[in-house]
């Protein structure tokens, strides 16, 4: 019982002097670094759990037809190329200056199920520069650029055509990319 006691004294004390040094300014704040590589694990750890946990698993009510998904895409350059990357397969630079850096979801698309994705564009990532999307785009926009992030290796032709004439770019296929997919964590 006393070891057991002991080792919940030490924690409240690691926590205690933790949070000590980080309310008096000894922790960094800076956005210009590379997260280490331990938080970024954790960050992302915490992130996939939340979203496991709170995320209703619904299907996207939105079928993924040609017209459907180069709306995505328009909504995808529109709103998310900023900080994601562009549809010319390169990284952004406003999204390398975040702390943590934005994924490239074009060069580093998803693994992530739909109601996942969904969930995490609607609500928003804090602490990322992520923002809540809900009040800017339509449920029914969320899921169409929700449909394009999980087709982007596997688009049908049409979409590809469409991509090709709007970019000059040939989309990513999943032969090319000699990469798995990743998740959001993996690549920056």
């Amino acid at each position: 019982m006393r070891f057991l006691l002991g080792g919940v004294v030490v924690v409240l004390i690691i926590l205690i002097v933790g949070v000590g040094l980080a309310l008096l300014g000894f922790f960094p704040n800076t956005a210009n670094s590379t997260p280490p590589h331990w938080e970024q694990q954790i960050a992302t750890a915490a992130l996939d759990a939340s979203i496991e946990r709170r995320a209703p698993r619904v299907n996207n009510p939105i079928p993924p037809t040609d017209e459907n998904l180069i709306d995505g895409l328009k909504i995808y350059t529109t709103n998310c190329a900023l900080c994601h990357g562009g549809l010319d397969r390169q990284p952004s630079v406003l999204g390398k200056s975040f702390y943590p850096p934005a994924p490239s979801l074009i060069l580093y698309p998803l693994d992530d199920p739909e109601w996942h994705i969904f969930y995490a564009v609607r609500t928003g990532i804090r602490y990322t520069g992520m923002p809540s999307w809900e009040k800017a785009l339509s449920e029914s926009d969320i899921w169409k650029v929700t449909a394009f992030l999980t087709r982007v290796e596997k688009l049908p032709p049409a979409v590809q055509d469409f991509w090709k004439k709007s970019t000059g770019v040939a989309a990513p296929a999943e032969s090319e990319s000699g990469h798995e997919h990743h998740d959001h964590a993996n690549h920056k």
